[in-house]
């Protein structure tokens, strides 16, 4: 159950205890969609169901926000809106103007939405007590947001921000590509993608290339910056950081895989949690640490 995709959070306000958070979570669990319902969202368990809101393994916690959201696509909603206006034509003897249209679209959508199927997804937030930190597991910001505003919404009393870096990741990693300097104990792998200042910015993008070519610093004289950069940690782990300091692709390599293969812990699902927040853990830190330092509040 490792993580893909990492938005990094700094909880700047935070006493709840695993017991307390349960409380507060299972107060908003998920419920199915009704029959007028689009979607719905509330908080399921990271495990399994039945099993609690929170998963603890020491002071690291796992969430998960479930979403359940109707499949009504717009091509049978404009189907049926069309059959039904043709419908008024025939019988009245003239077409249906925009508002009418607009109406008749609503009806047909009230109709079908009890019977359309619901499907279910989630999105998994791990939280270091410890640390401080709030990790989502998301591939778009508006994902995370959506996680972190229900959590806001749930649990009274506690604060968060986007952690940010003194120094960008654009600027880090186009000095990293352009002096061949890996920062230790990262190294750089074979995936980059280089993007022009401006408003039609010409991109260029390498997949298991090296980047240690003249082609590529040719790029970087001729202005461009490095926006996407593949990333190993200490031979651990794999990631591709992102100008925003989204971290994507995240992978555990073979080390990692070898002591889950090896764990005296027959919960798979418990052993990978322990090692994903175990080395996620040292990893943000080393990581905000080559990228100058974090930006505190106070300082944004």
């Amino acid at each position: 159950m490792w993580f893909k995709n990492l938005f990094i959070f700094r909880l700047t306000k935070w006493e709840e205890t695993s017991e307390s958070l349960e409380d507060k979570l299972a107060k908003q669990a998920l419920q199915a969609c009704g029959g007028m319902d689009m979607q719905t969202r509330g908080w399921i368990s990271p495990k399994a169901e039945g099993e609690p809101f929170v998963h603890k393994t020491g002071k690291q916690l796992l969430i998960s926000l479930g979403l359940e959201k109707k499949l009504l696509p717009a091509t049978v909603i404009n189907q049926f809106t069309k059959a039904r206006a043709l419908e008024i034509e025939e019988r009245e003897g003239y077409k249906p103007g925009r508002k009418q249209m607009k109406e008749i679209k609503e009806g047909v959508t009230d109709e079908l939405l009890p019977r359309a199927f619901a499907i279910r997804s989630r999105i998994n937030a791990w939280i270091d007590t410890e640390g401080n930190w709030l990790v989502v597991d998301a591939a778009s910001p508006a994902k995370a947001d959506e996680l972190v505003g229900m959590l806001l919404k749930s649990v009274d009393g506690i604060s968060m921000t986007l952690v940010k870096t003194k120094v960008s990741p654009v600027v880090a990693m186009t000095a990293w590509l352009s002096e061949n300097d890996n920062p230790p104990p990262f190294t750089v792998d074979q995936d980059c993608e280089l993007k022009s200042r401006g408003e039609q910015a010409a991109t260029v993008r390498y997949v298991k290339h090296t980047l240690e070519s003249d082609e590529i610093a040719r790029h970087i004289k001729g202005g461009k910056d490095v926006t996407k950069l593949a990333m190993t940690w200490a031979d651990k782990v794999s990631f591709v950081l992102h100008e925003n300091l989204q971290v994507k692709r995240v992978a555990p390599l073979d080390v990692i895989k070898e002591q889950a293969a090896t764990s005296a812990d027959d919960d798979a699902f418990d052993t990978d949690f322990a090692l994903m927040s175990g080395e996620l853990r040292k990893l943000l830190p080393a990581l905000i640490d080559i990228l100058g330092g974090e930006l505190t509040t106070s300082a944004q």
